[in-house]
Formats: structure tokens, sequence, C-alpha cells
């Protein structure tokens, strides 16, 4: 059953708002945080269009992902459709009412695409995200190295996505939602979710933690064949699109890294990280995503990675890692996104006021989200009580 089913007496719509007041305090604010100057903490969302699409309060036309992910026309409608839902109803520090220039879109295959692009087959399960299962096994766990990196544009899903993309550029002008037209689409394939994240989608979560103590050899040389890969890949894109080949900031993720201590984190994934940093990467500094218990790594891919800001999850120990990243070090995170969807507004504003005051604001480096991703059916009342506790506790006054 579909969460939104399930909160009673809470609601998925702003309501009266004053969009322009609203959008004329959201640039004082970025350019007060831009300047190390900050009037008070940022409020960003993490959001994409599952939370239209899984939301059936929402998606009135009960559009599934598999649509969604296999046309193109459908892709571009949801995307504006979501878009136009979000800049009217979710309170964050982003602009809010219809886009002046038009609704931009891109080639959205969620967090499937690297193990499809190796082979691994879609999922389409009721009320969730496309996933994919585990393709390797002891029986065939070369199978990749013997085919050989995927193609970067023809590889397994690859080929869709670049079907997308020149598919929705060549139809931009005919995308219209809300009397506002499309107006970009961006490429796939441009960002990694990490070589360990990766290797445990292909190999299974808990087959590959034990692959690390039954067949070590083997870990390292999946791990460094996936990172091969991602740096062919991304590599070639950015050639044929005429990208910077080595811009000086660079971003990943690589969630996975959670299941791992320190010192096997160290041996076994910490020199593909270096890997990707130094041949995607410029002079820096970087930035990562992580979500889950990390804290206990941060200050080793700070100083190893050259890292000066990290989109976070839960849990977290604020003040600890404010301490430890140092007052220069961008951190984003905030309530969990379980407590988002299930808590009332009053407990919502007590963790927010909580993380607020636990010297994670010191020094102005601070944004407040969710941690990580906003959930479909995340009541606006909740994301109300959470932007209210940071325009009330979150002041540098």
């Amino acid at each position: 059953m579909p969460h939104g089913r399930l909160l009673i007496g809470m609601g998925f719509f702003l309501g009266d708002f004053d969009y322009k007041a609203h959008n004329e305090e959201v640039k004082a604010v970025w350019a007060a945080f831009r300047d190390r100057k900050p009037l008070r903490v940022p409020v960003g969302l993490g959001i994409n269009p599952r939370i239209w699409l899984l939301n059936p309060d929402l998606n009135t036309e009960g559009i599934t992902f598999c649509e969604y992910f296999e046309n193109p026309d459908v892709m571009a409608y949801v995307q504006m459709r979501s878009q136009h839902y979000i800049r009217h109803n979710i309170p964050q520090d982003a602009e809010m009412g219809l886009p002046e220039s038009g609704w931009d879109l891109y080639v959205d295959l969620q967090n499937v695409y690297e193990a499809a692009w190796f082979g691994a087959e879609v999922e389409y399960r009721e009320w969730q995200a496309p996933d994919t299962r585990p393709i390797l096994n002891r029986d065939n766990n070369r199978m990749l190295f013997d085919r050989g990196i995927p193609d970067p544009f023809t590889g397994g899903i690859m080929a869709r996505a670049w079907n997308f993309y020149e598919h929705m550029k060549a139809n931009l002008a005919s995308y219209e939602y809300a009397g506002v037209s499309a107006v970009s689409v961006s490429p796939p394939a441009l960002g990694t979710d990490g070589p360990m994240t990766v290797a445990a989608n292909l190999r299974g979560a808990t087959e590959l933690c034990l692959e690390i103590y039954e067949d070590p050899d083997y870990v390292c040389e999946l791990l460094d064949f996936i990172t091969e890969a991602i740096i062919t890949r991304i590599k070639a894109v950015r050639r044929a699109l005429g990208l910077e080949m080595k811009p000086k900031s660079w971003g990943f993720a690589d969630d996975s890294i959670e299941l791992l201590s320190l010192d096997v984190y160290r041996e076994f994934v910490l020199p593909h990280h270096k890997r990707l940093v130094e041949e995607l990467g410029g002079e820096g500094p970087h930035g990562v995503h992580l979500c889950g218990d990390v804290d206990r790594l941060m200050p080793t891919l700070k100083t190893e990675l050259n890292l000066d800001n990290w989109d976070a999850g839960f849990p977290i120990d604020y003040g600890k890692m404010r301490r430890e990243l140092g007052r220069d070090f961008l951190i984003q995170t905030g309530p969990a996104t379980s407590l988002l969807l299930y808590g009332t507004p009053e407990r919502i504003e007590s963790e927010c006021r909580r993380i607020l005051k636990s010297g994670i604001m010191e020094r102005g480096r601070f944004v407040l989200k969710e941690a990580n991703n906003l959930s479909p059916c995340t009541p606006i009342e909740n994301l109300m009580a959470m932007y209210q506790a940071a325009k009330r506790y979150g002041r540098y006054d």
C-alpha cells in the first residue's frame, strides 16, 4: 500500500504562498552564504521525480516507473509535472513558482544505470523505484572480465539512455506544461554511484563482504575493473560532449562503503577512490555524497581525497563531524527521511533544533536538508516544520 494512504490528516499541497517574497529571501540567503556571511542556515532538499510518480494523490493518471523508464516522452512529461509540483508545494531555499526560463529535463535512470550498463536486468516493483538483482556468483564471477568494459554509448542500458537523450533533444520544442516550455535536456552517464556500490549491486552486498575475507584478490580485481570502466565511460562522454576533461572540482558517491571498517576501506576501496579523483578531477577540492553511518571514514576521505564538502545521510554525530572535519568543510544533512515521512511537525521541529544546536552550524558551512532523498508522500506540514525550524534556530545573529 502506498504511503499516501497511511498519512491521515496530512496534506501534499502548500496552499496560499507568496512566491515573490520567498524568492527574494532565497536570493539573499544564498548570496550571504556564498560570501561566507550567512544570515541563516539554508534549506535544500534532495528530490527526484519519484516524489510525484509514487504518490497516488499526485500521480492520478497511474503512470508507472516502467512507463517512465521506457518512454522518453513520458519521462519528459513526468519531469515537468514533478517540477511543477515541487516549485509550488515544497518549502525550501529554492526558487518557487513557474520558472522564468523553462523546464530543465534530463535522462533519468535513477540508481540502476551502472549495474544495468554492466548487464543487470532492471526490475519494476509496485510502488518502488526500479532496482536490479546481482548477476555475479561463485560460478560466473569472471563473466564481466571476459566480456570486457561495455561500450559507453551502446552497452547495456546506455543504448537506451543515449537514444532518449537524442529523442528528447530533437523534441524539446514540443514539451510544454502549464504554459511553460522545456528549454534544456541534460545527458546521462556523467556521474557514478562508486565502485564499491556498483560491485555490491553486481555481486550482492553480503556476498561481496564475504568475498573480502574469502577471496580478497577477486574483490580487488572486481573493484579495479569497475573503476576502470567508470573512468572510461565518463571520459568518453565528456569527450563526445565537448566538456572539460578534468574539471577543477568533481564529486562522486559510494554509499556501500558504510559496510566497511576504516582499515578495510583503506585497503580495498581508497585506492580506487583516489584513482577516480586523479583521473576525473583537477586540483580540487572535491565533494562526496555518502548516506549512512560513515563518521569513522570521513576524516580519512577528507585528507586522502582532498574533499571540502559532504552530502551526508543518517546517522551522523553532527558536533563531532564539525570538530573533526573543520569549520570550513561544507556539510549537508538533517533529519532522517523516515522521520519526515512518518513523524509529527513537533517531533521534526525538535530534531531540527537538536541538529542546529549541536555545533554543526559553526562558521556557516552547513545546509539543512533531508537525510537522504525525500520520500514520496512526505506531508507538507512536516516539510514546513523543518523549514520554519531553520528560520527560527538557524540564524547567525
